[in-house]
């Protein structure tokens, strides 16, 4: 008989909100599979649980998620756990549910602390629907395609973001979503927590007096009617000047130009270019 994959949220920053059923069932399981088992063992200490621990993160997720599933087969229960929050989101514990799925493991979630949602219902933005964008990637074109799809989502966006990164994500985001409202939200449920409600102009300005500081989530309403009826008394040539300016190069431009006007990329060529 094959073991079970418990899917374990941890604490995000007050310890206080571990649940009940987690603390029973990393008390009961064979072993426990944590992002880093140095950080984990602090809070299994302060838990009184002695459990034997593996490592599995994102480096190792490939040969380390095999070694898990024989352990899962050979009929170990194991608990899975990130250093904070819910396993699987923006973390490799997604792999791992994957692969247990394939191969007929049963994979039971317990609810518990998420930054994501935590962030969101205090943003002030509405959470009648929302979009999880989690962290943007350095590649500039992925960076692009992922901020050219998100900016036309009608959802409230969310996004995970480290303090370092802060500074050029906003400038980026300026220029693809235009200047929305957003909450900046950091350290949540810790001594330091602060939520930031400004405009994404407005946030930019702000970390231009100060540096940065803690780990980020970022609530930024959607695309509107609103959002797209600011283009239609913009002249074309203007726009696309407008884009330019603000650092995009003359082929993003024009796309941003022909999708804000709702034209055929062509004939916005055609117009810029005659």
């Amino acid at each position: 008989m094959t073991g079970t994959l418990y899917l374990c949220p941890t604490p995000i920053g007050n310890l206080e909100d571990i649940t009940l059923r987690v603390i029973r069932i990393l008390s009961e399981v064979d072993l426990i599979a944590a992002e880093d088992t140095r950080h984990t063992l602090k809070l299994l200490n302060h838990l009184d649980i002695k459990k034997p621990m593996i490592s599995y993160f994102e480096h190792n997720k490939l040969q380390r998620g095999e070694e898990i599933i024989a352990k899962l087969e050979s009929g170990l229960n194991i608990a899975l756990v990130t250093d904070a929050g819910m396993p699987a989101i923006s973390d490799p514990g997604e792999v791992l549910v994957f692969q247990c799925i394939e191969r007929g493991i049963d994979v039971v979630p317990l609810p518990g602390p998420n930054a994501a949602l935590t962030a969101l219902i205090a943003s002030g933005i509405s959470a009648s629907r929302f979009s999880f964008q989690g962290f943007l990637t350095m590649n500039k074109r992925s960076r692009t395609e992922h901020l050219e799809i998100a900016a036309k989502l009608p959802d409230t966006l969310i996004f995970y973001e480290a303090p370092h990164k802060l500074k050029s994500t906003l400038v980026d985001m300026l220029k693809f979503f235009g200047n929305r409202k957003i909450a900046l939200c950091r350290e949540l449920t810790k001594t330091y927590e602060e939520f930031i409600r400004t405009d994404i102009e407005g946030a930019i300005r702000l970390y231009e007096e100060k540096a940065p500081k803690g780990e980020y989530v970022l609530i930024i309403e959607g695309y509107t009617t609103d959002t797209a009826e600011e283009f239609e008394d913009i002249p074309l040539e203007e726009l696309y000047k407008k884009y330019l300016d603000s650092g995009i190069d003359e082929k993003e431009a024009l796309k941003k130009v022909a999708k804000d006007k709702g034209i055929p990329k062509r004939d916005a060529y055609s117009i810029l270019k005659t």
